[in-house]
């Protein structure tokens, strides 16, 4: 035993940088805590999110140049199916839902989700779902051609026996994938419902919960219309089949509307989640509560109810009848209300506010102004006039990303930053996380705002080459390209040296409120000593909790 403070000091640290070491050990493990589990999904889609983001990179740098002089169109055409299926169903749904499993028991005042281990098996999915399906690079046949919607007939005339076809894996990721999903969302909607704290009413719920909510049911209803299309392609390509063979009575329109009628609504599956980070990050920052709580809560549902009608605009060139194109069209302009007011109330509740542009906060308002442009060009799709027009070009290309990168891949790098104090108890570097937010936000918008005056000079999307009058802006959108595959290199050496040596966190902070902020960071294996008791909404600012590190009671919300 000694005397001095700085040996103990440095035994003390010495203990706690190996006991830090050993709980590594448990994201490698078969773990049922949320907790855990949030935190292996998030770093297991982060990999495949640098995967996608370098067969992307790939596909920019072909069309630098008109000619398709870099690889051969079959790998081209494998290296754009691959890229769209592992951003989908491998980053953006995984990584949301790693978020998910990690916050919303902690914000509800529960000790973990209602289904432990279906939790982990929900989660032990992901990756053999994605080696299979990029396993298909190794097949003599190639991986899928047909694009991250795989539309037959061309799914359905891949070369190759059928055993070993690029096609057949992909079908079979898809489904192991849904199954996934599906789990999970019978987990975390029965979560919501049952195990909510005392006084945690609907309408006390965090907007988070009340997204994460939404969006689960809408995986509940509707994934199953895609994993029942992919088994059908799968006996297709398999077992003789005929169901979307358009030449021996099979009906290719029939997947359209199965792939569709889930595909659609998961736009709104990552949407809301991202909205419901900006309702959490945009209050915590502006000092302020969340304007018209209640109104951005049925906002928030009423999207989900909306996006389920409104799979056909997706399909105003595939001969859909005239009253169907008028009825979908009036349907997909009526999501620009409840979104509308998600909108204004981000901007009031900023206005006035006492603002505070750290990292979080900035990928905030920066994921808000992208949603702006991807929202605006959404509706100017949802008019079938337009629509017909643009369709099949880069147009759709950069409206799909401005929702899918640019404001959903910022949701999720502010939550990250946001809630990496209370995942790891240490703080991030706030420099290096500005830096990383000026490189993905210049580079997002140099790589998808080009493809907007490309589309409407009508330069078609999935080809390799073009005509010489293109090459400008291409070559501005792949040089961002480039920027954006840079910008992830200060993310992760930040995650990683601010995970293994940043300074100690507080509990709170940002000075936030919500129960996931009165317990230690990161929280216990259980979350709460006793389950907290809630009598004030979420963003009650005059809550015993808001803006304090601590209280008298702080299970007495």
């Amino acid at each position: 035993m000694t005397n001095n403070p700085a040996q103990s000091l440095a035994g003390a640290s010495e203990s706690a940088t190996h006991s830090e070491i050993h709980n590594w050990r448990q994201y490698f493990s078969f773990n049922t805590d949320h907790k855990v589990i949030g935190i292996q999904y998030l770093v297991t889609s982060f990999i495949f999110f640098l995967i996608a983001g370098l067969l992307g990179m790939f596909i920019r740098a072909e069309l630098i140049t008109p000619p398709s002089d870099l690889v051969d169109r079959p790998l081209y055409n494998g290296l754009f199916t691959m890229h769209g299926t592992l951003m989908i169903f491998l980053w953006i749904i995984p990584s949301l839902v790693g978020l998910a499993n990690y916050l919303v028991p902690l914000m509800i005042g529960a000790k973990d989700m209602a289904f432990p281990t279906l939790n982990a098996i929900s989660f032990w999915l992901i990756p053999p779902g994605g080696l299979l399906l990029m396993s298909s690079f190794l097949l003599p046949s190639g991986t899928a051609q047909s694009g991250w919607w795989s539309y037959p007939p061309l799914s359905i005339q891949n070369p190759g026996d059928n055993l070993l076809n690029g096609q057949l894996f992909w079908c079979l990721s898809l489904v192991v994938l849904g199954i996934s999903s599906i789990m999970a969302a019978v987990n975390f909607v029965t979560t919501i419902i049952w195990l909510r704290a005392p006084g945690m009413t609907f309408f006390r719920m965090p907007i988070f919960v009340w997204s994460v909510f939404s969006a689960q049911i809408l995986q509940l209803l509707f994934l199953p219309s895609l994993t029942g299309a992919a088994i059908i392609l799968f006996c297709d390509l398999t077992f003789g089949t005929n169901f979307f063979r358009p030449f021996v009575d099979g009906d290719p329109v029939l997947y359209q509307h199965l792939f569709w009628f889930y595909s659609h609504p998961t736009v709104y599956v990552w949407a809301l989640p991202c909205f419901g980070i900006f309702s959490e990050i945009i209050p915590a920052f502006s000092r302020n509560p969340l304007f018209g709580y209640r109104s951005v809560a049925i906002a928030t549902i009423s999207l989900a109810v909306i996006t389920s009608v409104v799979w056909v605009h997706h399909m105003f060139a595939s001969g859909t009848p005239e009253w169907m194109r008028l009825l979908f069209m009036l349907t997909s302009e009526l999501v620009a209300v409840p979104t509308g007011i998600k909108v204004f109330a981000w901007t009031a509740t900023i206005w006035r506010g006492k603002l505070h542009l750290e990292t979080p906060m900035l990928f905030a308002i920066g994921g808000v102004m992208m949603f702006l442009v991807g929202g605006v060009t959404g509706v100017m799709l949802g008019a079938m006039p337009f629509d017909l027009h643009v369709n099949n070009t880069h147009f759709i290309v950069g409206h799909f990303h401005y929702l899918v990168f640019n404001t959903i891949t910022m949701a999720i790098y502010g939550a990250v930053y946001f809630w990496f104090p209370k995942m790891t108890g240490r703080m991030y570097a706030e420099g290096w996380g500005k830096i990383h937010f000026w490189l993905t936000f210049i580079g997002a918008n140099l790589t998808f705002f080009p493809m907007f005056p490309l589309g409407l000079q009508g330069m078609v999307r999935r080809i390799s080459s073009y005509e010489p009058q293109y090459a400008g802006w291409n070559i501005l959108a792949s040089l961002g390209a480039f920027l954006l595959g840079v910008s992830t290199l200060p993310f992760i050496a930040n995650i990683i040296a601010s995970w293994l040596y940043g300074a100690r966190a507080t509990k709170n902070p940002w000075l936030a409120t919500g129960l996931e902020w009165i317990v230690s960071s990161p929280p216990p294996k259980e979350n709460f000593e006793e389950i907290p008791h809630v009598h004030f909404p979420p963003y009650s600012y005059g809550s015993p909790q808001a803006w304090s590190q601590d209280a008298s009671d702080p299970y007495d919300y």
